[in-house]
């Protein structure tokens, strides 16, 4: 086995993540349950479009060494196996889609999915309210720190998307608006909810991370992931599937943050173009340029922020 890694990553990110499984094929196609061998083949020709305007993107001139690409084994095994022999860098999810506890995808198999296609980064999506079901919190962070040894021992990377979801109580301390929510109490819950986790075992590599309104809260969510000697970890910013001016404020607020070395934006890139084509408005290729013209956006506006 290859010596154990550092821990952290600190070089640019620049994620495109298209693993959006059950939320993919309901809103987009109508598809509930299990889809058939047909609307599985269907969705993976989707999955495929993205990572041809991811490609290019890449083609366009922006740094392929920064960037990489995030998807599911369910649609997207032949994405990951163009990507591979493409040297771009993969990252794969293996939590169960749609969940509001996390589990794993395939029980206790994980393992042997994971070396399967031997990634650069292992990601999991986790919804953790440190005030909110105290039984649910403890189970789904048991699985995370089980993962977060089994990764350290495989010597893989360990990407964390944190989702602070209000309770029902926060919400209304904030009269039912959520952007109030979002501006007043998440960045103190989500300090709060990396301490638990990482108090308990979890040491992510790459934490991925909502968007923060003030570069204050920013900066202090990122010292939360990076204390203790945790130098070298990095964080993310998400899209959370927001629009495109919200999205690059986000982007502008994180790239002059310490700690902060990319993001990862999906639906804000490729739905409108993919709905377009499924409509048959786009044809393919508008599609597929359209991706890449909105990804290559997002790229060159953080590597100019970032100067």
């Amino acid at each position: 086995m290859a010596p154990k890694k550092e821990r952290g990553y600190t070089k640019d990110l620049l994620i495109l993540p298209f693993d959006h499984r059950a939320s993919f094929q309901e809103k987009m196609f109508g598809i509930t349950g299990t889809p058939t061998a047909e609307q599985t083949m269907l969705i993976a020709s989707y999955k495929m479009m993205i990572f041809e305007g991811f490609e290019k993107a890449v083609k366009a001139g922006l740094p392929k060494e920064k960037m990489a690409i995030l998807v599911d084994e369910q649609f997207g095994t032949d994405v990951i196996a163009a990507a591979k022999q493409k040297g771009v860098a993969v990252c794969i999810c293996v939590e169960k889609s749609g969940q509001d506890e996390f589990d794993f995808e395939y029980g206790k198999d994980y393992g042997a999915h994971i070396e399967k296609f031997a990634p650069d980064f292992v990601k999991v999506l986790v919804r953790h309210n440190p005030e909110g079901n105290a039984e649910s919190n403890r189970r789904q962070v048991a699985k995370l720190v089980e993962l977060s040894q089994y990764l350290d021992r495989t010597n893989r990377r360990y990407l964390f998307e944190l989702l602070v979801p209000a309770t029902a109580k926060q919400l209304e301390k904030c009269k039912g608006d959520k952007a109030t929510y979002d501006i007043e109490m998440r960045p103190r819950l989500m300090v709060q909810a990396i301490q638990e986790l990482q108090k308990a075992g979890v040491e992510a590599d790459v934490w991925k991370l909502e968007g923060l309104d003030r570069k204050s809260d920013c900066e202090m969510v990122c010292e939360a992931t990076r204390a203790g000697g945790r130098k070298n970890v990095g964080c993310i910013v998400l899209g959370r599937g927001e629009n495109e001016a919200k999205v690059r404020e986000w982007l502008k607020v994180g790239a002059n943050v310490s700690g902060v070395i990319g993001f990862a934006v999906g639906r804000t890139v490729f739905w409108e173009p993919l709905k377009n084509f499924k409509e048959k408005k786009f044809t393919k290729e508008q599609a597929v340029e359209q991706i890449a013209k909105n990804y290559g956006g997002f790229c060159k506006l953080w590597l100019e922020a970032r100067g």
